[in-house]
């Protein structure tokens, strides 16, 4: 008989699998798409997203707003209150100066308890605003005062801290207020008188070793700035009556010295290593007459290329002859323009000046003024040397130049395009050990962008990368070595005279994470640093003076509020870098 065959086995299914196939039918349409429930559910995840993201940007908007507020309030206590907050204070410094004006100590570890009755007269540290050292002020204008009667009686400008021992301060820093825009009426036969400046705005605390030291007492000395076109383009003195009557009406008011700007591009225009100072001697000699004192300014940049100047002073002729065929001796931008205002920091070391370096250029001019006027150094009349580090003499890169097209409230360029530069950048990226970072950001803007326009500067940009951190330390340290190098030479040139070194206040922008104005002007400030400090480590190495020039602070709530401006923070901040 022939076997049947067996009938094969059925594989089992699981319990409930005909229950789940005819769901999952059922959940398709004929065309093989989701039913109505399923796409509603895809909907409805979409817009809860859509609600999440705006919760988040009204959070953000939220959070500027309260620290808006809280910035306000900070800088009404420091200004107003002369609170000694921190330049990045919260609430628990708050708390703890409010404690403190109120009789309370407070301990580092927060422990408030009343030790005694509250001070009836507490003293603090403080940056108080003054006359600006740039604001046009006839002669004139101050016939109606005694400035040596009115100064007497006044409280000093400049207050510390009991608990400070002022052996360890190397600088107080003041700011200075802006009045370039107001009006003054002149009746001078020659506008020579263009600002009122305290010769201890900041003050030199080893200043005993000077004549003019008057630490301990109340008494401020007043010096008057002649104007720019006191001395024209040919080193003479452009009108000698004039400059004799000014003088007079300044010695009348009991005035204690001029400030004088003396050009490089005046005394040294024509041919290297010949200088002419016949203009300055001869005003100087006036100045003589009248027993008041000097202060010398080694103007090293350009001077008034701009629509509103009526002076213009370039650089020596020499200089731009040499630009014609090397134009890398000037600053450069991205884009390749060169401004001529300050020879690039490059070439400090570079003997492209015919055959001679920068800093000996610098040095050369510096040591011929010294050897001119030695009978004025021994006898006194000359009481301090302001020396030039930058564009408008301050110490800074020429990253928001009008002439370039820049308007406030502009970001600024990086100026550091010129070969020799960017040389010296290659070999950094190289010591580093990423060759491929020899190069400028590209995504950081124009010279009137916004931060939160550019890759580079906006929140959580690229500034705050590791190419960013290590490109912003080079640009700010290129700038710290050109002032030590100048400074070296100068103290060899003017040994045992006061230094003075002018610093720029970059305030705008500075509200905001980057402080991009700050970065391509070569302080490498952003919040998670403090850029001002290093550089007074350099400075106070020199025992320099440091003026600090804080111009704008009559510009309206406004403007300062659109850029997220705050020059009153800053002054606050490098104020305690000079102290500590």
């Amino acid at each position: 008989m022939e076997s049947q065959p067996q009938p094969q086995p059925q594989p089992r299914r699981p319990r409930g699998f005909a229950a789940t196939a005819a769901a999952a039918a059922a959940s398709v349409s004929p065309t093989g798409t989701p039913s109505g429930s399923a796409g509603a559910s895809t909907a409805s995840s979409g817009k809860g997203k859509r609600e999440r993201e705006k919760e988040k940007e009204r959070t953000k908007l939220r959070e500027r707003h309260r620290r808006a507020i809280t910035s306000r309030m900070l800088a009404g206590l420091r200004q107003y209150g002369n609170f000694p907050l921190p330049a990045r204070a919260d609430m628990n410094d708050v708390l703890a100066a409010l404690a403190r004006e109120a009789g309370w100590t407070v301990e580092p570890d927060g422990t408030t308890y009343r030790h005694s009755p509250p001070p009836q007269h507490q003293q603090h540290l403080g940056a108080f605003p003054v006359r600006s050292g740039e604001s046009p002020l006839t002669a004139t204008s101050l016939q109606n005062c005694s400035v040596k009667a009115t100064l007497d009686c006044q409280q000093p400008v400049v207050r510390i801290d009991d608990s400070l021992s002022p052996a360890s301060l190397d600088s107080v820093v003041i700011a200075e207020r802006d009045t370039r825009s107001e009006k003054y009426p002149s009746t001078s036969p020659i506008n020579s008188v263009e600002c009122l400046e305290a010769d201890q705005l900041i003050q030199d605390v080893h200043s005993t070793e000077h004549d003019n030291d008057f630490t301990g007492t109340q008494y401020v000395p007043v010096y008057v700035k002649l104007s720019t076109g006191v001395i024209n383009n040919f080193c003479q003195l452009a009108d000698p009556d004039g400059v004799r009557q000014e003088l007079s009406h300044m010695n009348s008011l009991n005035v204690d010295g001029v400030i004088v700007d003396c050009w490089w591009g005046i005394v040294e225009c024509w041919n290297p290593q010949k200088y002419v100072w016949s203009g300055y001697r001869e005003l100087f000699n006036y100045i003589r007459e009248f027993k008041m004192k000097i202060q010398v300014v080694m103007a090293f940049h350009e001077y008034g290329r701009t629509d509103s100047a009526d002076v213009l002073i370039s650089l020596p002729n020499w200089i731009l002859e040499i630009g014609k065929e090397n134009q890398d001796i000037f600053f450069t931008d991205r884009e390749g323009r060169r401004t001529t205002e300050f020879l690039s920091w490059g070439i400090d070391k570079e003997r492209v000046l015919n055959g001679r370096t920068g800093v000996e250029v610098y040095f050369d001019f510096m040591r011929s003024f010294r050897t001119e006027f030695d009978d004025l150094f021994a006898e006194g009349l000359i009481s301090a040397v302001e020396i030039g580090l930058g564009p408008s003499g301050e110490l800074r890169y020429p990253s928001f130049s009008e002439r370039m097209g820049w308007r406030y409230p502009g970001i600024g360029e990086f100026q550091c395009y010129d070969k020799y530069l960017q040389q010296h950048l290659q070999r950094a990226a190289k010591l580093r050990g990423h060759s491929f970072w020899a190069r400028g950001p590209d995504n950081a803007g124009h010279y009137n962008s916004r931060p939160h326009e550019t890759g580079f500067f906006c929140e959580r940009g690229d500034y705050d990368s590791y190419y960013g951190r290590f490109f912003l330390h080079w640009y700010a340290q290129a700038l710290m070595d050109h002032a030590d190098n100048v400074l070296s030479l100068a103290n060899l040139a003017f040994e045992e005279t006061k230094i003075i070194v002018k610093i720029p206040a970059v305030y705008w922008w500075y509200k905001t994470s980057s402080h991009a104005a700050e970065l391509t002007a070569g302080y490498y400030n952003p919040t998670n640093q403090d850029g001002y400090s290093p550089v007074f480590e350099v400075l106070k190495k020199h025992s320099v003076t440091v003026k600090f020039v804080c111009y704008g602070l009559q510009i309206c709530s406004y403007e300062n509020d659109e850029a997220f401006a705050d020059p009153e923070g800053l002054s606050w901040q490098v104020s305690l870098s000079g102290v500590l």
